[in-house]
């Protein structure tokens, strides 16, 4: 075995990003939606609605996002207790996620600027399964159906801004009206505050680092001509309206829920060089006489030749860290040289 000190320009590190479809099977847009009525009539059916690609009754249906509903002075559920009216599962929600994001629990969410007074949320979280390292900005395009009006299709903006923001839960882009990553309008809808937006701010927080989108119930509450779907959030004390549902038929309606996941992929390639007068020699007892040290063959002296097969990499204690198999049998001898190519992902 011989070994060889690599020099540092023998290192390159490289970094590529690799995206697919979230959904099952690779499904571009995703266009049919159920929910499990089991799940629904079980505890989490007071917090979230699962959704999936198929009737959950069929084995190949698989879990691709749960829809929440959060308010921040608990209305919309029932109350955990007649003694504290104002502490149920929409005030649980809304602490757990205000938490995340803001890490503060006297913040309000802040849309595009805005802060709605009612502080009622929608919360979409894509199933972990479904993607990788995170969600890719730009790929976000989700159609909701209102009540006898158009569809509106929301998506992030990340094509529109300079500046990434992030917040505690990492990257965090404003929801508009458009398509692709970019608002399709350049004034927004009547008393809007920017581009895709309305006079209540923008339409959600797009989280691409955790999976989850936060929506605007105030925005999506308002009538088409001021670019709301007229969403019919209910939000009762300690009554449970089921809101989550209300927005899962939207994204019924609307049929088509586009996004892709992204993964950045980190290799290391390390080059190996063999040079004209390296490595032609083998400690291989096949090569030299075990009694005297000697050579066996006279062609091994003058002319020989060996075969690369395995390159093993070491660190400076002489453990070795990992392996690399040659397809065939390399061929060395002081006629030629060799360089070998490492490729390392993680």
């Amino acid at each position: 075995m011989s070994y060889k000190t690599l020099d540092p320009q023998d290192f390159l590190v490289s970094a590529d990003s690799i995206t697919a479809p979230c959904w099952s099977n690779y499904t571009v847009a995703l266009d049919t939606f159920y929910t499990s009525a089991i799940q629904l009539g079980g505890a989490s059916g007071n917090y979230y609605a699962n959704v999936y690609n198929l009737d959950p009754s069929n084995n190949n249906s698989e879990l691709q996002f749960n829809i929440a509903y959060a308010n921040k002075f608990g209305s919309g559920s029932q109350a955990y207790s007649a003694a504290y009216l104002d502490l149920s599962p929409t005030r649980t929600i809304y602490g757990q996620w205000r938490n995340m994001i803001y890490g503060d629990e006297n913040s309000n969410f802040s849309f595009g600027g805005v802060t709605p007074a009612s502080q009622s949320i929608y919360v979409i979280t894509i199933d972990r399964s479904r993607y990788k390292q995170s969600l890719l900005p730009g790929s976000l395009n989700l159609t909701l159906s209102g009540s006898g009006q158009d569809n509106m299709v929301l998506t992030d903006n990340s094509l529109d801004v300079t500046t990434v923001t992030y917040c505690d839960a990492g990257r965090v882009y404003e929801i508009v009206s458009g398509s692709n990553g970019s608002a399709t309008d350049a004034a927004g809808p009547t008393g809007a505050v920017g581009a895709g937006m309305t006079r209540s701010g923008s339409y959600g927080l797009f989280l691409p680092d955790i999976g989850a989108i936060i929506l605007n119930d105030s925005a999506l509450r308002l009538s088409a001509v001021n670019g709301g779907i007229a969403l019919p959030t209910s939000a009762q004390s300690n009554t449970s309206n089921d809101n989550f549902l209300k927005l899962f038929d939207a994204i019924n309606g609307g049929g088509s829920f586009q996004l892709n996941s992204q993964e950045t992929v980190t290799s290391d390639f390390i080059f190996c060089r063999a040079r004209n007068g390296e490595f032609n020699y083998s400690e291989n007892p096949s090569f030299i006489s075990g009694s005297t040290g000697a050579v066996l063959y006279d062609l091994f002296v003058n002319n020989p030749t060996t075969y690369i097969t395995t390159i093993g990499l070491y660190n400076n204690s002489n453990e070795l860290l990992a392996v690399a198999k040659l397809s065939k049998p390399l061929p060395k001898d002081f006629t030629k040289e060799a360089l070998v190519r490492v490729k390392l992902d993680f």
